[in-house]
């Protein structure tokens, strides 16, 4: 089972865009970060940025509900995509398929329906339009 679970805050506005089938998806970034005390007492923060892509309802639940910095929980899983650029270079991303999101409230998001949405499987991954 692969499962990936994140609690953070919305980097960017999430981008809808629909597939040729016009099928919706939305492309977003979420910040989670880790704080911790040094060995001389000092505060320490890293902050991991995470690529998230929800479809169909959810992907225009997050188009209508979500700002930048607003607190979501997501469950999805990872997958990673291979292409190849303008100048023929092979690339890669990894991503996050969202399949639950909770809006939590808090940050700079707008006012939101509270509740959890889940969504049927995502299509192939090359499929986004991103």
């Amino acid at each position: 089972m692969q499962k990936t679970t994140l609690i953070g805050n919305l980097g960017n506005d999430p981008e809808v865009r629909y597939t040729q089938n016009e099928v919706p998806v939305a492309v977003f970034s979420v910040a989670t970060s880790k704080h911790w005390k040094d060995s001389e007492g000092n505060k320490q923060e890293h902050t991991e940025w995470h690529r998230v892509v929800a479809w169909r309802g959810l992907a225009q639940t997050c188009g209508n509900f979500l700002k930048e910095g607003s607190r979501v929980y997501i469950e999805g899983e990872n997958r990673t995509r291979k292409w190849e650029d303008q100048d023929g270079i092979i690339r890669y991303t990894t991503e996050i398929i969202a399949r639950e999101l909770e809006m939590l409230g808090g940050g700079n998001g707008a006012e939101s329906p509270s509740g959890d949405y889940a969504e049927p499987p995502a299509p192939d991954a090359e499929d986004v339009p991103f």
